[in-house]
């Protein structure tokens, strides 16, 4: 389990519910979900949900040069305390499989084009038009637009099918930066988007997970950012201070070369 180790390493208590999420690349939101379910309840007063990953792919494969590592983690708790308040959940999901990994194997596969339709393009669209209708909401209504990001074309198609301009997904675009980062890539994006937004924005967020499913939220940004924001490392900054290495180095820190 991952959900062990951080709570060793953050300093947390004993006496916590810690899990472990597994839906590709939405294990992050499907934590997210999991985390409104536990403080909604009053199971627990705060939760912390984390999305993030590492590289898996193949050398030579497309998703080593469009993939990255990295996460970002969110603490949930009461509304009347949130700097950002989750509106709406929903999530759509079927039995898509257009990437998977068979038993024993070093390397994930994924079904080419497939993986766009009838992939990610059907459950992200479905997730966040289903959404928005069952609000009475359009792409106007938000100031900003965050999907996941395999690669750049893929997350500003979808937003421009749901209606979303360029102005209002590029903040949360982040992927000609870092990647993808699996699990957390439109996790990331909302963090830098809450860097810059303002009391009253709405954010549209969906993800996406092989196999294959989309989790969307509505997120509306509240008076108390303002006063928390400069108190925290921008997720910009972050990227920025990056250090960068050569692909010889990249292949023998991760391991991709094995003798027989």
């Amino acid at each position: 389990p991952s959900g062990t180790v951080v709570a060793e390493a953050i300093g947390a208590a004993e006496h916590i519910q810690a899990a472990d999420f597994q839906f590709a690349c939405k294990a992050g939101s499907e934590a997210l979900v999991s985390a409104m379910g536990l403080v909604g309840s009053g199971m627990g007063r705060y939760a912390l949900a984390i999305g993030m990953d590492t590289a898996q792919g193949r050398p030579g494969d497309q998703l080593e040069y469009t993939t990255g590592a990295g996460g970002a983690a969110f603490i949930v708790g009461p509304g009347e305390e949130a700097l950002a308040v989750i509106e709406a959940s929903y999530s759509y999901v079927t039995d898509t499989p257009d990437f998977w990994r068979r038993m024993n194997q070093i390397y994930p596969e994924h079904g080419q084009r497939f993986t766009g339709e009838p992939a990610y393009f059907k459950h992200i669209s479905s997730a966040g038009q289903y959404m928005m209708d069952e609000m009475g909401l359009t792409a106007a209504d938000f100031k900003y637009g965050i999907f996941h990001q395999p690669n750049a074309k893929f997350p500003q198609k979808v937003g421009k099918d749901l209606g979303f301009t360029d102005e209002q997904i590029k903040p949360g675009l982040l992927v000609p930066v870092i990647g993808n980062t699996y699990a957390g890539a439109a996790l990331i994006g909302l963090s830098a988007v809450l860097d810059i937004a303002e009391p009253g924005d709405r954010i549209l967020m969906v993800t996406f997970g092989s196999g294959a499913g989309s989790d969307a939220f509505v997120i509306r940004v509240t008076d108390a950012i303002k006063d928390r924001r400069d108190r925290a490392t921008k997720t910009q900054e972050y990227i920025a201070r990056r250090t960068e290495i050569d692909y010889a180095t990249y292949v023998r820190y991760r391991g991709k070369l094995e003798m027989k």
